[in-house]
């Protein structure tokens, strides 16, 4: 039987584009739109014709025929209340991904929109996989102490969720038979508790440590001041928060190799920029091991910025104690979008049904 899957990737820049046969990928692209382009369409689901232009020409240059296609995967949107695997794209889950009461605007809504645009067209099923709003946080962990904010899923799941599997098959376990934490390690980073096959909890650098790129976790009432100060716009602390918080905010750079370089030069700022981040994702993990009551059977570090040995084994320092720290650097979308959609057309994996809720999201 063909497992032959197109992949659409789409991001705030590009679209990447993938064509696998099972697990081997048969070729691979990625599309890069320069910001006049995308700036010329008010609304992200204003897209959807440019980029599907750019998808069929894609098919027509490698003779992608798309009666031999059995599943076209995309990328999952921000859509709130999703479980993790993957999502059949109804009506309801295209509404969903363009009506911001259900869903946060960003380029990955694009994913399932121009997935079952293609997918229509051949009569095959569409599915979105792992969306950065997976989740099932249970009652408990959504209260947050003010009862007009409430805790949501919100993490690196695709990547998170597939090396999970990877680890647990590396050792001879099934995924659904471990309990793990997984922190990737990225320009942002986030951690998620994965409790036999269900992510029960979940830490965002919004919530938790600071990140290459990102402030994380701070203070309430000095934000509050600072925000009030009068010093900046909303753009300006959206900003200091995502884009230039975190590392950058105090050595200029985001860039780990960098950042690396400078303390092999004997630079101690640096250094202690570099402890501290390793300390507040090491403290990050002590947390979410409460969730799992301490039974944890390994903390997994992925991500790009596992590579950084010097950092991964200041985490394990700090960490090592709670369970065995293993270091599966890297993350490849494509591959776990493809794996993704696999287990969905081996019946390995039931893909789920999005109804819209009733109440919606504040």
């Amino acid at each position: 039987m063909s497992y032959l899957q197109l992949i659409i990737n789409p991001g705030s820049t590009s679209t990447k584009l993938a064509l696998y046969d099972g697990e081997s990928k048969v070729l691979q692209s990625s599309i890069e739109h320069k910001p006049e382009q995308l700036l010329a369409f008010e609304k992200i689901g204003d897209q959807v014709p440019f980029r599907l232009a750019l998808i069929r020409d894609f098919m027509a240059q490698n003779n992608i025929k798309g009666e031999d296609l059995a599943a076209v995967i995309g990328r999952g949107g921000l859509v709130f209340g999703l479980k993790m695997g993957g999502y059949a794209v109804n009506d309801e889950l295209c509404e969903a991904l363009v009506n911001h009461d259900y869903s946060q605007p960003h380029a990955s809504n694009l994913g399932g929109l121009l997935a079952r645009a293609i997918a229509d067209e051949y009569h095959i099923p569409a599915y979105i996989y792992d969306a950065v709003t997976s989740g099932e946080l249970s009652p408990v962990a959504q209260i947050t102490g003010m009862p007009e904010i409430r805790r949501a899923s919100f993490s690196h799941v695709l990547n998170s969720h597939a090396q999970a599997i990877r680890y647990a098959a590396s050792i001879g376990k099934k995924y659904e038979d471990l309990n793990l934490i997984v922190f990737h390690l990225g320009g942002g980073t986030s951690a998620s508790v994965h409790q036999h096959g269900v992510m029960i909890d979940s830490v965002g650098d919004d919530d938790g440590q600071f990140s290459p790129e990102r402030a994380g976790c701070f203070p309430s009432l000095a934000l509050v001041k600072l925000c009030y100060s009068g010093k900046y716009t909303k753009a300006e602390m959206d900003k200091k928060i995502r884009g230039k918080g975190g590392m950058y905010a105090y050595l200029g750079t985001s860039d780990a190799r960098e950042i690396e370089k400078r303390i092999q030069n004997g630079d101690e700022q640096a250094d202690m920029i570099y402890q501290a981040q390793a300390y507040q994702i090491a403290k990050t993990i002590g947390l979410l091991s409460v969730s799992l009551k301490g039974s944890c059977d390994a903390i997994i570090l992925t991500g790009g910025l596992a590579y950084s040995k010097l950092l991964t084994d200041r985490i394990r320092e700090y960490a090592g104690f709670l369970a065995p720290v293993v270091v599966m650097p890297g993350e490849n979308e494509m591959e776990a979008l493809a794996q993704g959609g696999l287990r969905i057309l081996q019946g390995q994996e039931t893909a789920n049904i999005y109804h819209l809720p009733e109440r919606k999201e504040l």
